[in-house]
């Protein structure tokens, strides 16, 4: 069993702000609050990590299938885009649409898309978010 963790302080001073830590030396009080989720504040919020979380961990699977299929990729450049919507009295992750952008020599673009939708639905983010997700990939 492999944990990972993060530590969340949230003040509720003034219109409330938080700082977000994980990755020792990585993300270190990273700032969020109301105005960075909704606003344009200097900081950033939960659900750009749980972008960064599954653009990070789908592309680390996608590398590792291709390299044990014995392909050798020269990139691998991911975006993940989380849409968050109203939900009752809340909100809700709607999608998590994954953006890659791939240069993977002598890869057929059929293999290709077979490899990076089995790395979507094999990714533990994908499972865990337990919404829509979409890729649109291309093979440079």
């Amino acid at each position: 069993m492999i944990m990972h963790k993060a530590q969340v302080v949230w003040s509720a001073a003034a219109a409330g702000n938080g700082a977000i830590s994980a990755m020792p030396g990585v993300l270190t009080e990273g700032q969020y609050s109301l105005t960075t989720r909704f606003e344009s504040a200097k900081g950033g919020s939960p659900e750009e990590l749980l972008a960064a979380a599954h653009a990070g961990r789908f592309t680390l699977d996608l590398a590792l299938s291709l390299q044990v299929a014995g392909y050798a990729p020269k990139e691998l450049s991911t975006e993940a885009i989380v849409t968050q919507e109203p939900d009752g009295s809340g909100y809700r992750i709607s999608c998590s649409a994954l953006r890659l952008r791939a240069e993977v020599p002598n890869l057929t673009r059929e293999t290709f898309e077979a490899m990076a939708w089995q790395a979507v639905n094999n990714c533990p983010i994908s499972k865990v978010l337990r919404t829509q997700i979409t890729l649109n990939s291309r093979l440079l």
